[in-house]
């Protein structure tokens, strides 16, 4: 005779007798508010362990109709194609689970159609918030999203309808132009620069607080920069590839140092040195705000950016769980600046 009873969807209930427990100790350790309860990490961590060992999952459907929340929040993300982007999403997933969430990522490609498309669906699912990440109209989501009495955070780049959380621009981009000017001898009153700027968009926020750190570094450092040593070409990896073949064309040189705003634009910066040969590049002080392991390869001239993914996941899950903390300010994360050996 069958035993229906190895069927049956395991409950709260089961999972509070197995851990000798309460269902509401369980139920706060399934929805993320155990801390605010002072349960203890071992518990809490004993508890998701059996939840995975009877195969729990929670009754997204009941939930919504019983505390009026679905447990599920959603992630917009303008590409997978890069370690940075990656990584968010990656983290964000994480930290939604620890709380009991179901998290939906989507990849919207910097389109504005695609972002407000991908708004409007999660919308239907009855998401509880939706997280902006690299959006390029980050309030029209917010307003689309308010109607509905949803909530959204800015990641990456900033709005003014919602909270942001965002890498501090400028003071990491001021640190890797220092570096790369004290590897080539500055401060030096008076000495023209020999650094390029290249890639990104001169309209977004992120770029243009880069470029700011770029001119105010070399003023610091006494050094003057010709108009066509900034160029803000796009981030796509043939835009900075095309950018920098005009660049030494104009020039009629390379540049001592190269200032490369993201490791797409990177991408067609070493696919250019690979045309032109690889030992090249070891004449070339390098600095990139983005990392990748993989960039060790180029040489001990290179200086990368690693933004603090971790300090900006936690940062926005602590906004999220205290809507005193829901106001529409910008807060800003430092970076690491990572010195190749």
């Amino acid at each position: 005779m069958t035993d229906s009873r190895s069927d049956k969807r395991p409950t709260i209930y089961d999972l509070a007798k197995l851990t000798n427990t309460s269902a509401s100790t369980v139920g706060a350790v399934l929805n993320g508010t155990w801390k605010k309860r002072r349960i203890s990490q071992k518990l809490a961590d004993q508890i998701r362990k059996v939840a995975r060992e009877q195969g729990y999952s929670p009754n997204m459907q009941a939930r919504a109709l019983r505390t009026e929340r679905s447990g599920i929040i959603g992630m917009i993300v303008p590409m997978y194609d890069n370690r940075y982007f990656g990584a968010l999403a990656q983290t964000f997933e994480q930290r939604a689970r620890e709380r009991g969430l179901f998290p939906i990522v989507t990849c919207t490609r910097r389109d504005p159609e695609l972002e407000i498309e991908a708004a409007q669906s999660m919308l239907a699912y009855r998401v509880d918030h939706i997280v902006c990440t690299g959006a390029t109209n980050p309030d029209k989501i917010a307003e689309i999203c308010g109607a509905q009495g949803v909530s959204t955070i800015n990641v990456d780049l900033p709005g003014t309808s919602s909270p942001s959380i965002i890498s501090d621009n400028y003071s990491a981009a001021l640190e890797l132009t220092a570096d790369i000017l004290g590897r080539l001898g500055f401060p030096c009153a008076g000495r023209d620069s020999d650094v390029v700027f290249i890639g990104g968009r001169a309209h977004d926020h992120n770029t243009s607080e880069r470029i700011r750190g770029f001119r105010m570094a070399h003023a610091n450092a006494g050094a003057t920069i010709a108009p066509e040593f900034v160029r803000p070409c796009g981030y796509a990896a043939h835009k900075a590839e095309r950018s920098f073949d005009a660049f030494v064309e104009e020039v009629g040189r390379l540049p001592s140092g190269i200032f490369v705003n993201s490791t797409i634009s990177l991408e067609g910066i070493v696919n250019w040195f690979k045309r032109a040969g690889l030992e090249k590049l070891e004449q070339v002080t390098l600095g990139c705000f983005d990392w990748d392991p993989y960039a060790a390869l180029l040489g001990r001239n290179t200086t990368m950016v690693r933004q603090n993914v971790p300090a900006m996941m936690d940062m926005l899950f602590e906004v999220l769980e205290d809507p005193d903390k829901r106001g529409s300010g910008v807060t800003q994360i430092m970076p690491d600046i990572i010195r190749m050996p």
